[in-house]
């Protein structure tokens, strides 16, 4: 079993920068892909961002394409989340998710992973 938590959410102004961390527990966390997806107030949840087992291979939602940047250390079983040029659209509550899953294609979909975390809230205000 794993267990993440996220932090590094908060307020910021339009344009600005938020890193967001997701560290987890367990010995296997390198078995895991990891992805970040977001939930605005009355949308569904959204893919962000996603991270294969030993970072090679990384996957953007088109809305966050050079703008955010995913990245792991699985010394420190953590995953990182860089956001800059944030937008008020990218207000959401963010989770990062742990999926045993090795096919690309299948980042994208919230129903694929087995473990979350609580999330931490991003609110870019304009």
């Amino acid at each position: 079993q794993v267990q993440l938590v996220e932090s590094g959410g908060g307020l910021v102004q339009a344009g600005g920068s938020l890193r967001l961390s997701c560290a987890a527990s367990g010995r296997t966390f390198s078995s895991y892909a990891i992805g970040w997806f977001r939930q605005a107030p009355g949308k569904e949840r959204d893919f962000v961002a996603a991270i294969s087992r030993n970072g090679g291979t990384t996957r953007y939602a088109d809305s966050v394409k050079g703008r955010f940047t995913i990245s792991r250390d699985n010394a420190k079983t953590t995953v990182y989340l860089q956001m800059n040029s944030l937008k008020p659209e990218d207000t959401a509550v963010y989770y990062c998710a742990a999926a045993k899953i090795d096919y690309s294609g299948s980042y994208y979909y919230p129903g694929k992973y087995d473990y979350w975390g609580q999330g931490t809230q991003v609110t870019a205000s304009s």
